[in-house]
């Protein structure tokens, strides 16, 4: 048995799991508000989003729910940095040029179309180009959030990524480029097998 995750990794991806799905449920609780990148000129919604999908109650119940678990998120997400940084285990995780040959081999086996390349690490070339790519978006999304939160104490941000409207859209794509990671990353999980998953609940591998 080794150890694959260790506890602050585990931990970090369970609850920011927990605070993704708030997130988002939320998030579209105050997209709901305003359902509309424009002027709504004419008065049309852009996205009509049943409840079931939303959190919050309504426009001041959502953003409660969406700024707790944002400020949780971005501790997590701190937290995870730290230690990533202190161990040296980010060089597991963070997509490097000299993972880009590893790539197209790994893409093949995911398509039934190679054999498994040999891993030299916990994470292969494509993993790891994803989880950076989340990492990345998770910068994008805390940014564009605080712009929107706070858009006169941060105008000079708000100025910087386009305007308002141009934030909320950022933010939104951001939100839907995550949401297309998690059915790969499931697909991923799947094809690795039950010990992979097993892995990140006790932290062990045999």
């Amino acid at each position: 048995m080794r150890l694959e995750h260790p506890a602050v990794v585990r931990l970090s991806h369970w609850a920011a799991a927990i605070a993704v799905v708030v997130l988002v449920m939320s998030g579209l609780e105050i997209f709901a508000a305003f359902p509309s990148f424009g002027s709504k000129v004419p008065q049309r919604d852009l996205l009509a989003l049943p409840e079931a999908v939303r959190l919050g109650g309504w426009l001041g119940g959502a953003l409660q729910w969406h700024m707790t678990f944002a400020a949780l998120l971005v501790a997590i997400g701190s937290i995870y940095a730290v230690y990533q940084a202190g161990s040296g285990n980010y060089r597991q995780v963070l997509f490097a040029g000299r993972d880009v040959p590893g790539l197209r081999p790994m893409v093949r086996h995911y398509l039934l179309r190679g054999p498994k390349p040999t891993e030299g690490g916990t994470y292969n070339p494509l993993q790891k180009l994803a989880y950076t790519a989340v990492l990345g978006l998770g910068v994008v999304l805390a940014v564009t959030g605080a712009a929107l939160y706070k858009p006169v104490q941060f105008a000079w941000l708000v100025t910087i990524l386009g305007g308002f409207r141009l934030v909320r859209i950022w933010h939104f794509a951001a939100m839907c480029a995550l949401l297309a990671f998690i059915p790969g990353h499931l697909l991923m999980v799947g094809l690795h097998g039950w010990r992979n998953f097993a892995s990140m609940w006790v932290g062990f591998r045999d």
